[in-house]
């Protein structure tokens, strides 16, 4: 549905920032983004199997392209 509107997401790492995202897409993908937002994804508590655990911290990048722009995803 984002892909409709030219926004793609993708799971970064914690420690990234939006100027290594955005060196990242214009490497791999040879396209320059118009706007990156970046949400954290919060850890959460989980059971499975009568087990209780915790699931990581992650990051995730919203990459927003200029109409018109795709990236080739394998």
């Amino acid at each position: 549905m984002l892909q409709e509107r030219n926004v793609y997401v993708f799971n970064v790492e914690v420690s990234a920032s939006k100027k290594d995202v955005e060196k990242a897409v214009k490497t791999q993908y040879k396209v320059t983004p118009v706007k990156i937002n970046m949400v954290k994804v919060p850890a959460k508590n989980v059971v499975v199997r009568n087990k209780a655990g915790r699931t990581t911290l992650g990051k995730k990048a919203y990459v927003f392209l200029k109409k018109g722009d795709t990236l080739k995803l394998v």
